[in-house]
């Protein structure tokens, strides 16, 4: 059952594999007893993150430490709503609208927890204090870095899923998909699914913008092969291996490290660092990964051109 909750191998970090997923399907087993409906643990992992940000706040270890424990918990629920889900198949339009939502409401509230803690503190090295520089830092490191590379990350995980496992094991989305979704469901009625789906679409959108490599390969595998789960084996392969080495990138921008980055910074009182380790080494990491995943899409963009053209 708890190997059935992985979505694969290559994207399953390591603290998650042998920590997060058990102790969350062990509470989806209880919730699934008790009857609990897996929208309510997504609420509650709302109220868990936003508590721990609440504490971030403080500048002594015992606050901090209980926001350690409140985010840690919010990070449980939020592995156990979906596991609980699958168990229960009770998936739903808002249930998936609050997995999303849950933990940028999390690390919104925690930026700005931060921001305010640092508000009045003196800035290393300097005698002025951090004042409003402190948000024009926040804002670059939660909206300018953070925002663009968790959602490209979680891009990159999906392509991988879908070649590795197909649609069924993959959230692979296109905007223009969602954009018909949208557009198709009546306008004055349905306002919450029109908004999430408007939402969605620019979300998806983003994404693709930022892979032009992908997306023109992804035109021509289904120009030449009618679909881009209708890419040959060897072709698969040869884009799974390279990508495999990337999702170590993806795991990085995403949950786990930025958390023990929080711990740390925040226990020893200089959560600054934190902001500027988002600027800086997750930037690098972005960068990098991005780079390297644009290569690998045109190298095999470069191989079915030459297959059409009959090189090959």
């Amino acid at each position: 059952m708890l190997h059935a909750s992985f979505k694969s191998k290559d994207t399953e970090e390591w603290l998650d594999v042998h920590f997060t997923r058990p102790i969350g399907l062990l509470f989806a087993l209880m919730w699934k007893r008790l009857g609990v409906h897996p929208n309510a643990i997504t609420i509650l992992s709302i109220f868990l993150g936003v508590g721990a940000a609440f504490m971030f706040y403080y500048t002594d270890p015992i606050h901090n430490l209980a926001g350690v424990a409140l985010l840690m918990a919010a990070n449980f629920c939020d592995s156990t709503d979906g596991q609980l889900a699958r168990l229960t198949g009770q998936k739903t339009l808002i249930g998936r609208m609050l997995d999303g939502f849950s933990g940028d409401v999390w690390f919104f509230a925690i930026y700005v927890a931060i921001a305010l803690r640092l508000m009045s503190q003196t800035i290393p090295g300097l005698y002025s204090i951090w004042g409003m520089w402190i948000w024009a830092l926040a804002i670059i490191a939660g909206v300018l870095c953070h925002s663009p590379q968790s959602s490209l990350a979680d891009y990159y995980r999906q392509i991988h899923l879908f070649f590795l496992k197909g649609k069924e094991g993959s959230e692979l989305d296109s905007a223009a998909q969602q954009r018909q979704i949208y557009e198709s469901l009546p306008k004055g009625k349905a306002w919450l699914q029109r908004a999430f789906y408007y939402n969605y679409a620019n979300y998806c959108k983003s994404q693709e913008q930022r892979t032009p490599a992908f997306q023109r390969m992804a035109a021509a595998i289904k120009t030449r092969y009618g679909g881009l789960a209708a890419l040959p084996a060897p072709l698969k392969q040869r884009f799974l291996d390279g990508s495999r080495p990337l999702m170590k990138y993806t795991n990085i921008l995403t949950f786990n490290t930025r958390a023990i980055c929080i711990y740390a910074t925040c226990l020893l009182d200089c959560p600054y660092v934190y902001l500027l380790i988002e600027i800086t080494v997750m930037n690098i990491l972005y960068l990098y990964m991005r780079k390297n995943h644009e290569v690998l899409c045109q190298t095999i963009l470069q191989t079915i051109e030459k297959e059409q053209n009959g090189q090959v």
